[in-house]
């Protein structure tokens, strides 16, 4: 018996959630003319970091998708003038590489709150950094443990992408899943995205990209939100509004994750784009000054 991928697992539990959610509903009346109306996939631009050292072009993609996280917190972190909270964390990474070479698996495992802070810039007091440095160590644990301390052995063990997602989703820096009317909801958005930037980066050279589902975090809710293809209940919307935080795992938080993922799914049929590239779309579409104007649903959590 064939066992169910990890993206078909996510969407089903999904699509499950989408038929359960109360405070969200997706406008399915508006799915055909919003995928019509989304761009064609834009040609490849800068290439993926290290792309000419796949080793290193692999260290890069793991370790920051492993620290891929913290969006919930973006406003009391200290943000590189012009970049978001998340652009700030992968140029300290990109620049410590570019100087210094990959973190070594050694590196990894006695990686600290004060070695990272310094690294991305931040006050090693900040909540996030002991969460990031004990990411990377368990990056270092497993390539080490697993893969004889090579960063490309995951993708060179794995006979495809949505494989490849999966052999990081059982990782605990890659860890996220959540827990809706009793059953487990797995999202994985950073074990997805990893997968896909190893493709990119080439140091991963494996088929089933356009299996993926999307990477489910608060900005593509955000857009499909503003656009209309997700209705929200008032006190929901101005809960949002307020700026007020989510708790992750609450039945909100985890609608709005599992219906912008279905959401994707039911444009990727009506349209001609993966989901993958739909949510690439519409995560481009949100740094556009109409989409960063308005608030955008925030929880501080290890998932996104």
């Amino acid at each position: 018996m064939t066992s169910v991928s990890l993206p078909d697992q996510v969407r089903a539990a999904c699509a499950w959630v989408a038929g359960r959610a109360r405070s969200v509903r997706i406008d399915e009346e508006a799915i055909e003319a919003y995928a019509a109306g989304l761009p064609l996939p834009a040609p490849e631009g800068e290439s993926a970091p290290f792309a000419g050292d796949p080793e290193t072009a692999a260290a890069f993609a793991i370790c920051m998708n492993a620290i891929n996280f913290g969006s919930g917190w973006w406003p009391t972190i200290r943000k590189r003038s012009g970049l978001s909270g998340y652009a700030t964390m992968a140029a300290g990474v990109r620049d410590r590489f570019t100087a210094a070479g990959r973190w070594s698996v050694d590196e990894l495992q006695a990686m600290d709150a004060e070695t990272i802070a310094k690294v991305v810039g931040q006050n090693p007091e900040h909540p996030l950094m002991p969460q990031f440095a004990a990411a990377l160590r368990d990056v270092g644990n497993r390539i080490e443990v697993d893969h004889g301390g090579r960063f490309r052995g995951p993708a060179e063990t794995a006979p495809s992408i949505p494989d490849l997602a999966g052999t990081f989703a059982a990782w605990d820096s890659f860890a996220d899943a959540s827990t809706f009317d009793g059953r487990r909801i797995p999202f994985y958005k950073r074990a997805q995205l990893a997968a896909a930037d190893l493709h990119r980066a080439g140091a991963a050279d494996l088929p089933g990209l356009g299996r993926l589902t999307a990477f489910a975090d608060n900005l593509v809710p955000h857009v499909l939100r503003v656009d209309g293809v997700l209705r929200l209940d008032p006190d929901l919307t101005a809960r949002i509004e307020a700026e007020d935080l989510l708790k992750h795992g609450s039945r909100e938080e985890v609608g709005l994750r599992a219906c912008a993922v279905h959401a994707i799914e039911l444009l990727a049929v009506a349209g001609s784009l993966t989901p993958a590239e739909i949510d690439s779309a519409l995560w481009n579409r949100g740094r556009d000054p109409r989409y960063k104007s308005l608030p955008r649903p925030r929880s501080r959590n290890r998932a996104y």
